[in-house]
């Protein structure tokens, strides 16, 4: 008497056979993998780049699970000296590296690399309850000169200007004197804050108050104004329509390797791109 195995037999077989034959496989072919070993990553700099370095680490962190990363601020300046120096593994700062930041200070050697990340916007932010809908560059550097004293003057609600500024060593400031002041200076009567998050928080309490923030940090608690009819969005920061739009900057002492170089691959990469894309400009 013949036996014969049906097909659905034989499939039934092969589905019951499948896991041992795959366990046997990974055994013969040596020892199980060792878990990787955990990597921490330090990266500080820009106050600027914080929620973009941020939420970057929360997905990195995400798709590879032995990665600690900690973010912290500090400023663009500060940022570039612990990169150069080999503080950090990564340094941040939200403007271009000069030549002399790229040298020791002790040999003159060339001790930083770079590469840009990000586009982001100096959004110009007010109370949401101010009237004025938009202004010039010139108009802008007006009222931070000091020249412009009353938002009565700009057809807002009267009530005098409170300019907001920030301090000595950030990026930002650094790129809103270059862009909007020229060879003016903020007014010496400029409240001073040290971050862009303190910024938003003052001009949010304060209704006649106006200052500079990275776009990273707009929210409805204020009021970003349109500059020359462009705003500070994330299309208009990629395309360049926005005028006060800067690269923001990824920083080593040396040729990225290991981890290191991985994270900022990411950074760059479709995946990293669509982080960046949620708050800032994409670079690509």
């Amino acid at each position: 008497m013949s036996h014969y195995i049906t097909a659905q037999q034989c499939r039934n077989l092969l589905r019951s056979l499948a896991p041992s034959i795959l366990l046997w496989l990974l055994t013969a072919c040596g020892a199980p993998m060792e878990p990787h070993e955990p990597v921490y990553l330090r990266i500080a700099g820009s106050t600027s780049m914080q929620p973009l370095i941020e939420d970057l680490a929360q997905v990195y962190s995400g798709r590879h699970g032995y990665v600690t990363i900690d973010v912290q601020g500090g400023g663009s300046r500060l940022g570039i000296a612990l990169a150069r120096g080999d503080q950090v593994d990564i340094g941040t700062a939200s403007r271009r590296p000069t030549a002399e930041d790229e040298r020791d200070p002790e040999t003159g050697a060339r001790r930083l690399w770079w590469t840009a990340i990000a586009q982001d916007g100096v959004a110009l932010v007010v109370h949401p309850q101010n009237a004025v809908e938009g202004l010039t560059l010139p108009q802008a550097r007006d009222i931070f000169f000091g020249r412009i004293l009353d938002w009565e003057e700009m057809e807002g609600i009267p009530g005098e200007i409170v300019v907001v500024s920030r301090e000595d060593g950030s990026g930002t400031r650094e790129v809103f004197e270059e862009m909007v002041m020229g060879e003016k200076r903020v007014t010496l009567t400029a409240i001073v804050m040290p971050s862009s998050k303190a910024v938003a928080e003052y001009v949010a309490r304060h209704p006649t108050a106006i200052g500079y923030v990275s776009m990273g940090y707009l929210s409805p608690q204020v009021k970003a104004l349109p500059i020359e009819g462009a705003s500070p969005t994330p299309e208009d920061v990629q395309s360049g329509a926005y005028p006060l739009t800067r690269p923001l900057y990824l920083l080593a002492g040396q040729e990225p390797a290991g981890e290191v170089k991985a994270f900022i691959e990411f950074a760059l990469s479709p995946a990293g791109q669509a982080v960046v894309g949620q708050r800032y400009g994409r670079l690509r």
